[in-house]
């Protein structure tokens, strides 16, 4: 019966951690999709536009603190199992290890993903860095 009801908490957590929790608390989202006519499946990132949605430094410190951590405690709880001979809640740790490793490499590539969309859209929208870069590329064109 614990395995079951673990099992059901890591599915609840995974889905609130993936679908709402990272979206209000840091402003990242996350999906995988396939493509019909190929079967190839990548993935989806979304992240808040910069100015629309003011994140609290502590509720995001909290928060990848939290998908850090998890599955290091998840690692420990295997390193008990295997050295107290309970073998049979190693099937357990290893769905909890996959469910919170892939929201932890998800939600740090769409972190990644969002920073640089962040930059590159500072870069074109204030004109000031990417007019100077394009007058200087067309000016050195021109100029010899």
């Amino acid at each position: 019966m614990i395995f079951i009801i673990t099992i059901l908490l890591l599915a609840g957590d995974f889905y609130y951690l993936k679908n709402i929790a990272g979206r209000r608390l840091v402003g990242l989202r996350w999906w995988n999709e396939v493509d019909p006519n190929s079967g190839d499946s990548h993935w989806v990132f979304e992240s808040s536009e910069p100015g629309t949605k003011i994140i609290n430094a502590t509720d995001s410190r909290f928060f990848w603190l939290a998908i850090y951590a998890q599955p290091l405690l998840w690692v420990v709880l295997a390193i008990v199992a295997l050295f107290s001979l309970k073998f049979i809640w190693l099937p357990l740790v290893a769905i909890a290890l996959v469910l919170t490793i892939t929201n932890s490499l998800a939600f740090s590539r769409c972190d990644k993903f969002s920073q640089a969309s962040n930059i590159a859209g500072t870069a074109f929208s204030s004109g000031n860095i990417a007019g100077n870069i394009a007058s200087n590329m067309v000016g050195r064109f021109f100029s010899r």
